[in-house]
């Protein structure tokens, strides 16, 4: 089978938003709001959205998504074919540059992914490279420090077997087990090329990635900015209209929405509480707004065992979903602009199934008080909702905690944490105690994207340490299967396999709201929840 019949199938839905009117023009600068980054900004080791979305207006990829349908289509690659959804063979179209001038070629991606999938480089996004052939040889295996497998420890290989380059602009992919969507997969960053700069210097490459996307970035400035400009030698077909945009970086929701107001800030992708109500933000920005339904989803997730065994039981867990009245807080804090969380998995990809979550995820409070009674009550002193205070978080965690109080009779208390970094940083230390708020943007669109990177025994986005062997083994079943509605039928079966677990908590499906000043036209939100650069434009 060609790969370029399953690159046809990506999905995607939404309301669309209102047609630009006014003329638009080339060049000019934008400003939007940003956010602090967790990480440096490689690819491979940036997993939120807060460098995320720096990271896809900087770097390329093979494949690019459709702005509105998520659709994948060639980018970077001529073609990706495979006649057994193992053996991949990628052809590179020819003339396309790195932001330093140096061209991209097939080394170029398999020394990437290389050096994302090698255990001591501790990459985020390592884990994506797992289905490639050789992967187990780059992991790590000490047993000195249970909390860093790779002290005193070197891998087998620092290449892995199932790549090979073929070519300057050729390279071979095989991978252990079939994958029927392994084309679908590589649009996501942690697939980026990097030229040889970086492997000269991965530690400062960060601070100034070069990457090979429309824009490349000029200057980062800690807590302040992230400043981007056109690339004059973009050789690809997504480039954007506006010469400049830099990304303010904001702690505040609030303070971002009122610079847009003020047209001291061209756009915001977050609208604050404050401003749904009663759509307050539509009067505010008159035919300045747009609303869309997005591969997004929030979710609370529970601290890992080791770090706090109060939530060790999935009767505790299900008891506090079961407490938190989802519609009301949805009512009264979004002005309906969420939709309800049945199971993990967003609406908009193919694959999704209504109702995985079963009655854990509808508020009952007599059937919440029974389940924690089963369970033998609450052992801490109190439950702890902590979320990133520099993003519209407080209003709803603070009603998700007096839901759970007022239900549970159990103190339940929402803690902010100073930015996103620190709230990230945290829990990936294991840090943080008790329940965090959890979110989870689509890399690609799958219904696999919702389950392997969250969920899979040490996968990287795998906040909660979960871990079932059942689980595992569905996915790499679903993964090989040939066929579409039987793979979606396996991944079903392993997310129905979380409302017995409950290693996190489905709060809602996201309708991404975007507001823009008046200098601004053509705005438009991706399948994604992100500003689709290559439409904005100055007016």
């Amino acid at each position: 089978m060609s790969a370029v019949a399953l690159l046809a199938a990506g999905c995607g839905s939404g309301d669309s938003e209102p047609e630009a009117t006014t003329e638009a023009k080339t060049g000019g600068e934008i400003t939007v709001r940003g956010c602090n980054p967790e990480n440096p900004l490689v690819p491979s080791n940036t997993t939120e959205t807060c460098g995320g979305n720096v990271i896809d207006a900087v770097f390329a990829k093979l494949v690019h998504y459709d702005s509105e349908t998520a659709k994948p289509e060639m980018d970077v690659a001529e073609s990706i074919e495979t006649t057994d959804n193992q053996n991949f063979t990628i052809k590179l179209k020819s003339g396309w540059k790195f932001h330093d001038g140096t061209d991209i070629k097939a080394k170029n991606f398999v020394d990437a992914w290389n050096y994302a999938a090698y255990g001591p480089n501790a990459q985020s996004s390592g884990y994506f490279m797992e289905p490639i052939e050789g992967y187990g040889d780059l992991q790590c295996a000490g047993t000195a420090n249970p909390d860093d497998p790779c002290e005193g420890f070197t891998p087998k290989a620092k290449e892995m077997s199932g790549l090979k380059v073929v070519d300057d602009l050729t390279f071979t992919v095989k991978t252990t087990l079939k994958v029927a969507n392994f084309p679908v997969r590589v649009g996501y960053s942690a697939f980026s090329p990097l030229p040889d700069a970086f492997f000269a210097d991965p530690e400062g490459f960060g601070d100034k990635p070069i990457g090979s996307g429309p824009y490349k970035l000029d200057s980062w400035t800690k807590e302040q900015s992230i400043e981007l400009s056109k690339f004059a030698d973009y050789a690809g077909d997504f480039g954007g209209k506006v010469d400049k945009i830099t990304f303010k970086i904001y702690a505040d929701p609030d303070a971002a929405y009122n610079d847009v107001i003020a047209s001291n800030l061209d756009i915001t992708d977050e609208i604050p509480a404050s401003a749904l109500i009663d759509d307050k933000y539509k009067s505010d920005l008159p035919d300045r707004n747009a609303q869309k339904e997005t591969g997004v989803i929030q979710t609370v997730t529970v601290a890992p065992v080791k770090v706090d065994p109060n939530y060790a039981d999935p009767k505790i867990r299900q008891a506090i979903s079961m407490a938190i009245d989802r519609e009301t807080i949805i009512e009264k804090i979004f002005n309906n602009t969420r939709v309800p969380a049945t199971g993990w998995v967003s609406p908009v990809v193919d694959g999704y199934k209504a109702g995985q979550c079963g009655e854990y995820c509808t508020f009952d409070p007599e059937k919440a008080k029974a389940k924690l009674a089963e369970a033998g009550g609450f052992k801490g002193d109190k439950i702890t909702l902590s979320y990133n205070a520099d993003a519209a978080h407080k209003e709803w965690t603070e009603a998700t905690c007096n839901s759970i109080k007022q239900t549970l009779g159990v103190e339940c208390v929402a803690t902010g944490v100073v930015d996103f970094a620190t709230f990230r940083t945290e829990i990936g230390e294991r840090k943080m105690k008790g329940l965090f708020r959890t979110g989870w943007q689509m890399d690609y669109p799958s219904i696999e994207n919702f389950l392997s990177p969250i969920f899979a025994t040490g996968s990287s986005s795998n906040d909660g340490d979960y871990s079932n062997a059942k689980f595992d083994t569905l996915l790499d079943e679903a993964a090989a299967e040939t066929d579409a509605a039987a793979s979606n039928a396996k991944y079903q079966e392993a997310e129905a396999l979380l409302a017995a677990d409950m290693p996190s908590i489905p709060m809602w499906y996201g309708k991404t709201t975007m507001g823009w000043s008046e200098k601004v036209t053509g705005v438009k939100i991706t399948a994604f929840g992100t500003i689709d650069f290559s439409s904005v434009s100055m007016k």
